[in-house]
């Protein structure tokens, strides 16, 4: 007798209901709306405030230079000549009016001297021309009060009518040489003066390319280098792009280049330029070439002592108030 053979059991997939399968959908569909629920919940507060606190509040940012009103001043000798005194030192801080430095004099004393001769010289003839005067009209008088009685001659009071007259048109010339003389002595006075070189106000003197000895003339260039007593101001150069939103009156930031952490101060916008120019202070050459830039000019708050020609970075607040 055979044995039976054992066959291996087919297993079967049991078949699914319509029903069944609708619940295996929604449950995916349930499953997925909780998971974009748990998605989409608000943010953490604190989060959303750090990147509030991150976004920049300004109008704009423009890269700026300390300056004053007017620039540092360069000096030279207004005439030529050879130094005899430099009074000051590099440093030194002048008044207005100080002596700078001066040329030799001699010259200009000695056509002083010879202007005040001329001066006497017309003084003396004025005065001796109204001597002759004065005795001319005397006899002139006479003359005619006597030809008047009969006992003088007609023609003798012509002539001394005349020479009275011609003394009175000599003075006047002697009168007029004697002003032109006295003009001619301020003349070398002034001269005089320009031979010195004096403090235009007070000011501390950065540079100076002077010595005693030295030959100098007003093309020979500055002698000295002056930074007037004026308050700071910055010159920043506002991008064509942001000239529109900038006000006189709008307050800023200026932020030291070389520490801006630490090193900042408050400043507001005194006038805006109306005329274009280059990136004077960009970095990057080809963007200097190609950049157009307006000059704006910023006062600081409160009185600062900074180097001219320090760079700064200027932030210009994002709102604006005028002011009164």
């Amino acid at each position: 007798m055979n044995s039976p053979v054992m066959k291996s059991p087919i297993l079967r997939l049991p078949h699914r209901s319509p029903a069944a399968k609708l619940i295996r959908v929604g449950c995916v569909v349930l499953g997925a709306s909780w998971l974009l629920a748990a998605c989409s919940k608000a943010p953490d507060t604190s989060s959303v405030s750090v990147l509030a606190s991150a976004t920049p509040a300004y109008a704009a940012v423009a890269r700026g230079r300390v300056d004053i009103e007017g620039g540092l001043l360069s000096l030279s000798m207004p005439r030529e000549g050879i130094l005899a005194k430099v009074a000051v030192h590099e440093g030194d801080h002048v008044r207005k009016g100080q002596l700078l430095a001066a040329l030799n004099s001699e010259p200009a004393k000695l056509a002083i001297d010879a202007a005040q001769a001329r001066v006497e010289q017309a003084k003396a003839q004025l005065a001796l021309l109204g001597i002759k005067q004065a005795a001319a009209k005397q006899r002139a008088t006479r003359l005619a009060a006597a030809v008047a009685a009969g006992a003088g001659d007609g023609q003798s009071a012509d002539d001394a009518r005349e020479a009275a007259a011609q003394l009175v048109a000599e003075q006047a010339a002697a009168k007029a040489a004697l002003d032109m003389s006295r003009q001619k002595l301020d003349e070398a006075r002034y001269e005089l003066k320009q031979r010195s070189l004096f403090a235009p106000f007070d000011a501390d003197v950065v540079k100076m390319s002077a010595q005693p000895g030295a030959s100098v003339s007003p093309s020979s260039g500055a002698l000295f280098t002056l930074l007037p007593d004026k308050p700071r101001i910055v010159r920043a150069e506002l991008n064509e792009s942001f000239v529109s939103v900038i006000k006189p009156g709008m307050h800023a930031e200026v932020y030291a280049n070389s520490n801006p952490e630490t090193q900042h101060w408050g400043a507001h916008v005194l006038r805006i330029a109306q005329v274009y120019g280059p990136a004077t202070l960009e970095n990057d050459p080809q963007i200097r070439a190609n950049a157009r830039t307006v000059e704006c000019v910023l006062a600081f708050d409160k009185p600062q002592n900074l180097r001219i020609g320090q760079r700064v970075t200027v932030r210009f607040a994002a709102r604006y108030t005028p002011k009164d």
